[in-house]
């Protein structure tokens, strides 16, 4: 049987994380490769003294395949957890390289407060926008749908 792709953020899942082989497993399911080269990824940053430049020597210390790597850093920086640090940031005095992001843990806490916020606002006004946006979401499915589209936009800024 096949190990399931996707991220899974079950609370349970979320709850037993202890180390980072969790946390690979976690963010790289059914990727083995990935895994080890996120957790590698992961660890030099962690114990890095500053920014690291390049993460090019772990493909030979480690046995990483550059496009491996380069695809797990990838998704690291898309997910939010690492960012990349340009030379004409004047914060790094010209320096570049990779670190942990610093908004990461922030932005989760926000989309976990927005996501209880909406699932606790019951009021009418909410369900009338609610549905309404989510006919907007219809609307390009179905030929006939783009005609209706500026009028429920227009419907939609009278609800901001």
């Amino acid at each position: 049987m096949t190990e399931p792709t996707k991220i899974n953020f079950r609370y349970r899942r979320i709850r037993d994380l202890d180390d980072i082989t969790d946390i690979a497993e976690l963010l790289f399911p059914g990727n083995r490769n990935q895994q080890h080269a996120a957790a590698r990824i992961l660890l030099e940053l962690k114990y890095a003294k500053g920014l690291v430049r390049s993460f090019k020597h772990l493909q030979g210390r480690f046995d990483i395949s550059r496009r491996t790597l380069e695809r797990t850093r990838a998704k690291l920086s898309r997910l939010g957890l690492i960012e990349r640090v340009s030379w004409m940031n004047r914060r790094y005095d010209g320096r570049e390289g990779f670190k942990f992001s610093t908004r990461f843990g922030g932005a989760l806490r926000l989309l976990a407060d927005k996501m209880d916020g909406w699932r606790n606002d019951r009021s009418g006004s909410r369900k009338e926008k609610d549905e309404l946006l989510i006919g907007l979401l219809e609307a390009p499915r179905s030929p006939e749908g783009f005609g209706d589209f500026r009028q429920s936009e227009r419907a939609v800024t009278t609800f901001k």
